[in-house]
């Protein structure tokens, strides 16, 4: 893909960040949603959305290749994500589970599962890349020094050596007796088909009836294989078969597509090295030539606010200390208006002191109201929570609007930094750094004044030192208030680390990744949700159906629990945490990945109905039973079929319905399913009014409607 395609790309997600922005910052108050379904339809679109963003964003930061650009979209995104982590929360609050499904809402909104399918972000590994394998080196190090883990001993079987030898003698005898009576019955079928030829004599065909013979083999057999080419074509046109994959995987078109990724990433490599450069090589620049100036224009600045303050008191000032700003407080109180310049202006500012007075009356009132109201006539209903992401999504798109939105790059065709916007944010730094230089020559300039006039009228430096000891009892109340003290202050993370895999808290685990999690999409189960469990019972307040989430919800629940708050460490340290994580494959992947072939005559859709009820555990057993080696070497001349994985199947106890039914069970017995099971129980009460007087009379009414 282009600069260009990236470029759209992010101003795309940008608009629609700017759409639910309107909606998270509306400019009057949103009344709280009495009905949780509506709450929760709301909530799960802006999910769904903020996903789309995440999606587009994600791609972006990893191909796009300017510098500050990433810079941009990278807060962004993490915004996205924790703002992602925490609509996650509200809808589990609201319907008290952790799964949530989405197929009424993909329908509505045109979109199918795969559009809202997380991915995990790249930059996660990337950018740690170098970090992550000097940890695997330390791990590497310490399990070497460990030694091998321990297994568990199996107990050894009483024999002397003698005996093992004799075992071991007949296994052989017996292996090398089967290889010479299979040598033999090759040898006996051989010399049986040659003494059948002899009896039979030498063909008695003419040459046009062994031709004739010839091309009838063969043209069935052209036939065939000509009838089974155009079935697979006819197939591949009607699209129900994938097309086939080129022989050759770099010259196809996603082989194309992902040396053209790989190349923007090493560009982003060499681009943000020459920013970086850009960095120290600019700001010398600056120093050098616009640095003198700064210098004297503050200095000049400075002296003439010496004049103006000592014509007006009669003294020199007090020069602000560094915790105030420095020079910088000088600029500001110059900036602003004097209150004695203009007697209209005063009468303005009393007259806006007096309406803020006014308004805090009303507030004040108000709030006495509100106090009031509480027992009698409170608005409630489900209402959002304020957001630790959105500020930081808010100043994204602001930072988009004021730099980038209007922006031409016509000149920047290989999208390398922008001199000018590092020029605009150095100017500010080496300002502030040229000040704290200035504030000291002016403090010393300062001192030096005042004391001369001291002299002059024949005063001591007691003032002086007041002022200093002043400042001590100000530094020493800045040290009171740092951090918390460090619990291993002569330990490094290194020793640390080794420390944590000495103890077995860090582990060498095999590698996989989320994609080899294979599980589809619940396409029904919002309609299951509104059918009775019980289809002959006709009542709104019958027991509903529960599906039971599929492979794919539970994949997302890792994702969003697991993967994305420990991935970003900004969402890790403002996003909801979750402490702990409990969890509690389709057959064609799981036969590939065990050595297996499957072709179009093995019937999936039998086995998968058979299997049902049988957890991926399960499959992976009787599955590593049937691909033996010899089975595996068997494939090309018999084919794997369907009957091989029953008898193994059989002999392994599936999950009933009656377990299923347990482990609902023991879900309503922990913390988030008792409150739902609450929540539903109380919703049935008010359906059948229990909401009304008589609710109200023993003093539930009111938690049941803050429940909505």
């Amino acid at each position: 893909m282009s600069h260009l395609y990236y470029n759209n790309q992010w101003h795309s997600a940008q608009r629609g960040l700017e759409d639910l922005l309107a909606i998270e910052k509306p400019k009057e108050p949103v009344k709280p949603e009495k009905d949780k379904v509506a709450a929760f339809q709301k909530v799960a679109t802006m999910y769904v959305k903020y996903i789309q963003i995440f999606r587009s964003l994600e791609e972006c930061y990893d191909q796009i290749t300017h510098p500050q650009k990433r810079r941009l979209v990278r807060h962004v995104l993490d915004g996205t994500i924790g703002r992602i982590l925490e609509l996650k929360g509200e809808m589990v609050g609201l319907e008290l589970l952790e799964y949530q499904y989405f197929d009424d809402i993909l329908t509505d909104m045109k979109l199918t599962p795969s559009d809202i399918e997380i991915p995990i972000p790249r930059y996660f590994i990337m950018e740690n890349y170098r970090e992550l394998k000097e940890r695997e080196k330390i791990l590497g190090s310490v399990l070497a020094k460990m030694g091998p883990a321990e297994t568990e001993v199996k107990e050894d079987i009483d024999m002397t050596t003698e005996e093992a030898i004799k075992l071991i003698q007949i296994h052989e005898r017996a292996r090398q007796g089967r290889l010479r009576a299979k040598l033999m019955k090759g040898i006996r079928a051989q010399e049986e088909r040659e003494r059948e030829a002899q009896l039979r004599g030498p063909p008695k065909l003419s040459r046009d009836e062994a031709a004739t013979r010839i091309q009838k083999v063969w043209k069935g057999f052209s036939q065939r294989k000509r009838i089974v080419d155009m079935r697979n074509e006819e197939m591949l046109f009607l699209g129900m078969v994938p097309p086939p994959l080129p022989k050759s995987q770099k010259h196809s078109v996603i082989g194309q597509s992902k040396k053209i990724e790989d190349k923007r990433r090493l560009a982003q490599e060499q681009y943000e090295k020459d920013y970086q450069e850009a960095l120290i090589s600019i700001k010398e620049r600056l120093i050098e030539a616009e640095g003198p100036d700064m210098k004297e224009q503050m200095q000049d600045q400075i002296r003439q606010w010496f004049i103006e303050v000592r014509d007006a008191t009669g003294k020199f000032p007090d020069y602000p200390d560094e915790d105030a700003g420095g020079s910088a407080a000088i600029f500001k109180q110059r900036e602003e208006p004097d209150p004695n310049e203009d007697n209209d202006g005063g009468k303005k500012k009393k007259g806006k002191k007096g309406k803020k007075g006014k308004e805090k009356g009303k507030k004040g009132k108000k709030g006495k109201k509100g106090k009031k109201g509480k027992g009698e006539e409170e608005e409630e209903g489900f209402q959002l929570a304020p957001s630790n992401f959105i500020p930081t999504i808010s100043e994204g798109s602001s930072n988009y609007v004021d730099v980038w939105m209007g922006r031409s790059e016509a000149h920047n065709f290989q999208q390398r930094h922008d001199s000018e916007l590092i020029k605009a944010r150095k100017r500010v730094e080496i300002e502030a750094e040229i000040r704290i230089r200035v504030d000291e020559l002016m403090r010393e300039e300062l001192k030096n004044l005042k004391l001369a006039i001291e002299k002059d009228k024949g005063k001591g430096k007691k003032g002086g030192k007041k002022g200093k000891k002043g400042k001590k009892g100000k530094k020493g109340k800045g040290k009171k208030k740092k951090g918390e003290k460090d619990l291993t202050p002569d330990r490094t993370i290194e020793s640390l680390y080794e420390e944590l895999a000495g103890e077995g808290v860090v582990m060498k685990c095999p590698k996989y990744h989320l994609s080899d999690y294979i599980g589809d999409f619940s396409y029904l189960a919002t309609t299951l949700r509104q059918m009775p469990v019980d289809p002959n019972n006709t009542d709104k307040n019958a027991e509903k159906i529960e599906p039971m989430p599929s492979l794919a919800d539970i994949k997302r629940v890792v994702t969003e629990h697991c993967i994305l708050p420990l991935g970003s460490q900004a969402a890790h340290e403002k996003a909801p945490h979750i402490k702990s994580v409990m969890i509690t494959v389709q057959w064609k992947s799981l036969i590939l990945k065990h050595g297996g072939h499957v072709t179009d005559g093995f019937d999936m859709s039998s086995l998968a109905k058979v299997s049902d009820g049988y957890t991926p555990g399960h499959m992976i057993t009787a599955i590593t039973q049937v691909l033996t080696e010899r089975r595996i070497q068997q494939l090309r001349k018999r084919p794997l079929t369907t009957a091989e994985f029953i008898p193994f199947l059989a002999k392994i106890d599936p999950i009933y319905r009656e377990e299923e039914e347990a482990y609902k069970a023991w879900f309503n017995k922990t913390p988030l399913g008792k409150k739902r099971a609450k929540a539903i129980k109380e919703a049935m009460g008010e359906d059948d009014g229990g909401g009304g007087k008589k609710g109200k009379g023993k003093g539930k009414g009111k938690g049941k409607k803050k429940k909505k």
